[in-house]
């Protein structure tokens, strides 16, 4: 297998295949919030640590403890992308029944997420394609719960369950170009490859601890937060060290 159609199978099964959520909450929503309930806590453990256990260790490798400085930029920068463009990832909105006037925004954020989830999947693709396996299952796993919440605001804002679907459909394809961008541009450029490890890791990070980790409070929900991280530790045994 050529590495371009590796690249395009982990980048479908990092965006497309996230609709899974989406297509349980349309489905039956019972199943969707069954779902959600262990979803959500199981991709914050595995968002934290691909952050801290994968992306951030590659990043300094490359360039450095100048990593750590990309790190907080990029955490910076999503919580104000979050909070004052786009409110990227609240998945509060899904209990609240949030007007129509939110939902362009809600396509907005989750389109430019999906594209920055490419970049992120390509740039560590090409450390290693076991270290861009780890990335695309952080990216399904954390976009399944994400799916449910979009989902529920535009079925609540009066979108039809067919518009939903596409709309949704369209904005996972921007993974695409985040990612073929990194895999022909920026292939042999590993100080922009550490750069782009490190940002990846400031956004993982942030979303991980801002958007999912509040929602795994309960007692129940503790041993999938566990478990996720457990299983992104388990995989640094698995990825060859650079």
């Amino acid at each position: 297998m050529s590495q371009l159609l590796e690249l395009l199978v982990l980048t479908f099964i990092g965006s497309v295949a996230g609709l899974v959520g989406g297509a349980a909450f349309l489905l039956k929503e019972r199943w969707a919030e069954k779902l959600c309930r262990y979803a959500v806590p199981f991709a914050a453990g595995v968002l934290i640590s691909t952050s801290l256990l994968h992306l951030l260790p590659e990043s300094v490798g490359k360039i450095g403890n100048d990593a750590f400085l990309f790190v907080l930029v990029a955490l910076l920068s999503s919580f104000f992308f979050e909070q004052y463009l786009a409110r990227l990832h609240h998945h509060e909105h899904y209990h609240e029944n949030r007007l129509a006037s939110s939902a362009p925004l809600v396509i907005f954020g989750d389109t430019v997420h999906n594209f920055i989830d490419g970049v992120a999947i390509a740039s560590a693709f090409l450390v290693e394609p076991r270290f861009g396996l780890v990335v695309a299952l952080a990216s399904f796993l954390h976009e399944t719960p994400h799916e449910i919440g979009d989902f529920g605001i535009l079925i609540s804002a009066g979108w039809s369950r067919a518009k939903t679907f596409i709309v949704n459909f369209l904005s996972a394809l921007a993974t695409f170009p985040g990612a073929l961008m990194v895999f022909y541009l920026m292939r042999d450029a590993e100080e922009k490859i550490g750069l782009l490890l490190a940002v990846s890791a400031g956004m993982f990070l942030y979303l991980g601890a801002s958007d999912f980790l509040p929602e795994a409070g309960k007692r129940k929900q503790f041993l999938p937060l566990v478990f996720g991280a457990a299983i992104m530790y388990l995989l640094t045994l698995v990825i060859p060290e650079h």
